[in-house]
């Protein structure tokens, strides 16, 4: 017989293995055990942080494209924007109705115009945490509903996610891989608070412009975990910030809100007291 000349050992539990049993512990194998019981756990970890950490990195790479493919740094330094349109509202998905013109004036992080009606009469405006509508009628404060609503949208806004949200130190960005939204093949990163809130975006994988927006929020009354989300469509340049004219809402699936864009633009001087609610409400009366 020949001998063995490759210097290649049997495996140590061998023998054990093959006969189903448990195999003995020799010195070696003790050590080799401990060895493992000390280091697996670090290496897991290790392994598992830097897994995390590659998931992260890709997940700002995604956003950093999204704010260059929205305008960069002009994007993120805008003084004002300016949009004017018609908007439409749907319940449990099918249309109510309520068609009518909008113009709406947005100045970050927390002020925000909007006219209503051809004749501009109804305005809502909003600074802070605070709104009020104004018509021909006098000023009164928006209902608690409505302002939570319009603050929970506001709060979790893409300009929000990018300006306030990706700053924070204590948020966590996770890149979940690609799907399709808008019949587009999209990147999805989710970016999760300190507070445990979250903001979802699904950007093209070409343009890497934003196709929609989605965040979960839970009812205070009955607790029931709700979906929010708008989705972006029919990109326009406009001074050299790519604006879509065609924003749609969801509440749960179905369609609450529907806004076609005719015009908008960008740094615009801003209409005297714009955000003065008394005298908006004083110039309305006349």
């Amino acid at each position: 017989m020949e001998n063995d000349t490759s210097g290649a050992k049997a495996p140590l539990f061998a023998p054990a293995l093959l006969r189903g049993l448990k195999p003995s512990p020799t010195p070696t194998s003790v050590l080799v055990l401990t060895l493992c019981a000390l280091f697996l756990p670090q290496i897991a970890r290790a392994q598992s942080s830097d897994a995390q950490d590659a998931n992260a990195k890709r997940a700002r790479a995604a956003l950093d494209a999204m704010v260059q493919a929205l305008g960069g740094d002009r994007w993120l330094n805008l003084e004002n924007s300016y949009v004017e349109g018609r908007t439409s509202g749907f319940y449990q998905g099918k249309p109510t109705g309520a068609i009518g013109d909008f113009f709406s004036y947005h100045v970050f992080p927390d002020k925000d115009r909007l006219e209503l009606t051809k004749k501009r009469d109804v305005v809502d405006i909003f600074i802070g945490n605070e709104g009020w509508e104004i018509t021909y009628r006098g000023k009164r404060p928006l209902p608690k509903e409505q302002m939570d609503e319009f603050l929970r949208r506001r709060n979790h806004s893409l300009e929000t996610a990018v300006k306030v949200w990706m700053k924070d130190p204590g948020t966590i960005l996770l890149f979940d891989g690609q799907s399709l939204a808008e019949r587009h093949l999209a990147d999805q990163v989710t970016l999760i608070s300190s507070s445990n809130d979250s903001i979802t975006i699904q950007m093209d994988a070409e343009t890497h412009l934003p196709l929609r927006r989605s965040f979960q929020w839970r009812d205070p009354l009955y607790k029931e975990k709700n979906d929010d989300a708008e989705e972006y469509d029919d990109y326009h340049t406009i001074d050299g910030i790519p604006t879509p004219y065609a924003i749609t809402r969801f509440h749960n699936g179905d369609m609450t809100n529907q806004r076609f864009v005719y015009k908008a633009a960008y740094n615009v001087q801003l209409p005297p007291n714009a955000f003065d609610v008394d005298a908006t409400a004083a110039k309305i009366k006349k």
